[in-house]
This record gives structure tokens, sequence and C-alpha cells, in this order.
């Protein structure tokens, strides 16, 4: 897979959104008679303009090109209504729109996010994810168990929580060594309101089980010097 990731720095989940083309910087005042005097003469002149014509022709270069509708998990079979069409000035590495025939019916290796553009690596005949040595653990969330705005793509520990209205454990060591690390790989909804959300997270296959059994899972964000590949 190209492009795309975990958003956080942890293991990079594909199929990041990616921003489109620099913008050329604004020439100030000061600048323009800099650059009046370097380029003085008529022969200057003449390089300057053919110059300006090979910039304007490359920036002008725009290219039809896939882009993804909507989040699709690992394995799904690429429809027509899952692809949309983009014009970006874009770097090799993504799939023009010709090529569209070529990935329609292939499965998605990755995760891939929508919103960003699809590269050919990203799509195959069977899924590649979670990668080896990797598992994703669904975790049913109560409200208030991990923060409103949780996204994929971030880094985060699994912690147990409380064992309910009785029982409060003040057993930090304990908690401490329950902890999962791993990345947010989706995040679902409450089917009603009040409900559980289901959190995917990616962990190290060793750690799944553990997860799996935490009493109450409560998800905290890690900070940005915390996030590591799990």
């Amino acid at each position: 897979m190209s492009s795309s990731g975990l958003k956080g720095g942890g293991f990079q989940v594909p199929g990041a959104r990616r921003t489109g083309p620099e913008q050329p910087p604004a020439v100030t005042g000061a600048r323009r008679r800099r650059l009046g005097w370097a380029w003085a003469g008529v022969g200057a002149v003449v390089v300057s303009a053919v110059g300006f014509t090979l910039v304007a022709q490359a920036v002008g270069e725009r290219e039809q090109v896939l882009v993804l509708a909507r989040d699709l998990p690992a394995g799904r079979v690429l429809k027509p209504g899952d692809l949309r069409v983009v014009e970006v000035a874009a770097d090799a590495g993504v799939v023009p729109l010709a090529d569209r025939g070529m990935v329609l019916g292939r499965r998605a290796k990755v995760p891939l996010v929508a919103g960003a553009l699809l590269a050919p690596g990203q799509v195959g005949t069977s899924a590649a994810f979670p990668p080896k040595g990797f598992s994703q653990v669904a975790l049913a969330v109560e409200p208030g168990g991990a923060p409103p705005d949780l996204a994929r793509g971030e880094r985060v520990a699994l912690l147990p929580g409380q064992a309910g209205s009785g029982a409060v454990t003040d057993e930090a060591e304990e908690k401490a060594a329950s902890a999962v690390a791993g990345t947010v790989t989706g995040v679902r909804a409450a089917e009603s309101a009040g409900g559980p959300r289901v959190v995917t997270v990616l962990v190290e296959t060793g750690a799944a089980r553990r997860a799996a059994q935490l009493e109450h899972p409560r998800v905290a964000v890690l900070p940005a010097e915390g996030r590591e590949a799990p």
C-alpha cells in the first residue's frame, strides 16, 4: 500500500488523506525589484519568458484520478459506487480514471479511507491486513468510555473501566499491567441512544486476548510522544 495511514505515527493505517498541490509563493515588491535587476537585458527577458511558459505548463498539467467515496474495510470488493473522480495535479502512484476497470472487482488489501486518492498497491486479489504479528479486536465501549471525536488512525491505550457502582479498584499497578496499546482502525456509532460504540483496534497478536477480556473497556488517546508502532 502506498497511501496512507494511521494518523498519529503508530502503525500507519493506509488510505491517509492527501493535500492538493502547493501554491507558488507570492512575489513581493522588493523581490520583484531584485528580479528586475537579475534579469536585466533582452536576452535575459527572453530566457525568463521561456521559463515562465514551461512552469505554467507544468502547473497546468492536471489529471483525472480515482478517490475513495466511502470508508472500506480490508477485503471489501470495490464497486463503482465506492469510487469517484477528481481532477488534480497528481504525482505518480495514484490510479488514473483510465484504469478504473482494472481496480473495480478487486479487493481492498488494507482499510481505505473516504477522500483518499486510490493507489495501485491498495487493491489486489485478497486482503493483506492485519499485518503479520497483529490482530484486530472489536470492543463495545460504553458512553464516556472514549473521546467523542475518536477517529481511525489514532494511537490509543485500552484500559479496564470501573467494575460497577460498587467496588472501585485503586490498584494502579494492576490496571497499568492490563493496559493494551494499539491503533484505532474503525469506530461504529451506537445503534441506539445511550448504547455502546464499537471500536476496532489493531494490537499485537500476543495482546489481543488480553484486550478482548477487558471489563468495561476504556479508550484513552495517547499523546504524540507516545505514538509508536504497537
